[in-house]
């Protein structure tokens, strides 16, 4: 089943968050994966199979971001 996670972040540069998305598209091949700096919470959508939050968090927390669950 396919799933959407939605994170609030503090990326707000499109550099930044094209190459956060080539990161995270290593690590989760089967999902789509981009950001929305449009909005206020800088969200980051995940769409895919078993998508694990706990994972998403922990790796941006480990480069640096913040990132929490919408």
């Amino acid at each position: 089943m396919t799933m959407i996670e939605i994170f609030k972040t503090d990326i707000n540069h499109q550099k930044v968050a094209d190459f956060i998305v080539r990161l995270l598209t290593q690590k989760f091949p089967d999902c789509h994966i981009n950001f929305d700096l449009e909005d206020c919470d800088n969200i980051l959508r995940i769409e895919g199979k078993g998508i694990s939050k706990q994972k998403v968090i922990r790796f941006l927390d480990e480069l640096g971001f913040v990132c929490a669950v919408l």
